[in-house]
């Protein structure tokens, strides 16, 4: 039965709508978690460890962390390869060009492809750089997770790649938010434009609250 969910169109998008939920969720809280860069280092250095203990002492040391990153790299797979099957599928039965043209869509339904190699590019640097430290500029400081961002944030290229990633991000959640509500079966012809209205604000607080933090290093209100 699951093989078959999986290989009907239905399932696929299916996949890729409860996998994109379970991403979004995550970013909610984790621009949270960035945001409280404002509050000095003391208080961005202990919510990176208090990340590590969650669940202690019934969890043992990063156990909660791991379990979140497994649970998140299963979505990014499954949404990965459901987007790239449906998108050959889509190809194979529409061989040749339409005569006549289509209605233009919109700017962020015509990027969500590029947008989501953008994204999946982004998350194995920004991994290399503050995870790992593999890529890190200034050297990287395990614990001190406050100074490794100011050191990211205070090259050209930390900046660039990161507005650019977190752009890309807030037109695939514009469109992607939407889509999933559809293919849940949220949306209807009463509560569409409500669910479009809250993809619009839901892409923008978090791009903005995302591009925030390197928009504060660059003006020395975080440093």
């Amino acid at each position: 039965m699951a093989r078959t969910v999986w290989d009907s169109t239905v399932g696929k998008k299916t996949v890729m709508a409860v996998s994109g939920v379970i991403m979004l969720l995550y970013l909610v809280a984790h621009v949270i978690g960035n945001l409280k860069i404002f509050f000095g280092a003391g208080e961005f250095n202990h919510y990176a460890r208090w990340l590590r203990t969650v669940g202690e002492p019934f969890m043992h040391y990063e156990w909660t962390l791991w379990l979140v990153r497994v649970v998140l790299i299963a979505a990014v797979v499954a949404h990965a390869v459901s987007a790239y099957q449906l998108s050959r599928r889509d190809i194979r039965a529409r061989p040749s060009k339409y005569v006549h043209s289509k209605p233009r869509a919109s700017y962020a339904t015509r990027t969500m492809r590029w947008g989501g190699i953008i994204l999946g590019l982004f998350i194995v640097w920004h991994i290399l750089d503050l995870t790992t430290g593999t890529v890190h500029s200034g050297g990287f400081q395990e614990g001190h997770q406050y100074q490794n961002v100011v050191d990211t944030f205070s090259t050209w290229y930390g900046n660039v790649i990161y507005i650019v990633a977190m752009l890309a991000l807030g037109l695939h959640i514009r469109h992607g938010f939407f889509s999933a509500a559809q293919t849940l079966g949220a949306g209807s012809r009463t509560r569409n434009r409500t669910l479009k209205t809250v993809a619009n604000i839901l892409a923008l607080l978090l791009t903005a609250g995302f591009i925030a933090v390197p928009v504060g290093v660059m003006t020395g209100v975080v440093s």
